[in-house]
């Protein structure tokens, strides 16, 4: 069985969880928002009672390096709102920033805000790109009926985590879970989490992908 996870928005928790992946071997898709990073960090929006922070555009290679990076648009609007000319704009650039800055295809795409339309896919698909990732629960997961239309297993929250995972593992299928790195508020979420990255680990019938392998 494959597994994949997929973390977006380029907040500052990101290093600790970058670390914690690492510490475990557990490959990962982190999806960014290259316009949103002035060179150093920046404060983006609150959540419940913490301050988010984004990372700075002087540390997101060393952050997140040996990981897939995809595009989440430039600056994180929803694309069905948009313009043609600026729905072209918010794709291709991101993903040409974000291969100048890492130096690596960037192959995905994840839709802000969960939000698409023909012709959002449309225009990801002109600008090069292999899949987008939705926020939408499929069962099973792979392979979907559109590349543009890549749904989930589960969030990492998800009280029926280890039973999705359970289903995908029963028929050596594919289990992709996703969230943000903000969302980890204590460090009981946090132990949670590397509970079950070394769980997945451990299972010799699981194997860490990427999410552009599969495509």
């Amino acid at each position: 069985m494959k597994v994949l996870q997929s973390w977006d928005d380029g907040v500052v928790d990101d290093v600790r969880l970058a670390e914690l992946l690492r510490r475990h071997g557990a490959r990962a898709t982190f999806n960014l928002n290259p316009g949103l990073h002035p060179p150093g960090r920046s404060f983006g929006w609150r959540y419940g009672d913490k301050d988010v922070w984004r990372l700075g555009r002087d540390e997101l290679v060393e952050v997140y390096a040996g990981f897939e990076i995809a595009s989440h648009s430039l600056t994180h609007p929803n694309l069905p709102d948009l313009s043609p000319e600026a729905l072209d704009w918010e794709i291709r650039e991101s993903r040409r920033l974000l291969q100048d800055w890492f130096q690596q295809p960037v192959r995905g795409f994840c839709y802000p805000f969960g939000g698409f339309n023909p012709a959002v896919k449309a225009a990801i698909r002109a600008a090069g790109h292999d899949y987008a990732r939705t926020v939408a629960y499929a069962e099973p997961l792979f392979p979907p009926a559109d590349p543009l239309e890549l749904g989930v297993s589960c969030h990492f929250t998800d009280p029926a985590f280890w039973n999705r995972y359970d289903r995908a593992r029963a028929t050596n299928g594919v289990f992709l879970f996703w969230g943000h790195g903000y969302e980890l508020v204590n460090e009981a979420m946090w132990a949670d989490l590397e509970h079950k990255i070394a769980g997945i680990g451990a299972d010799p019938a699981a194997e860490w992908a990427n999410i552009e392998s599969l495509f």
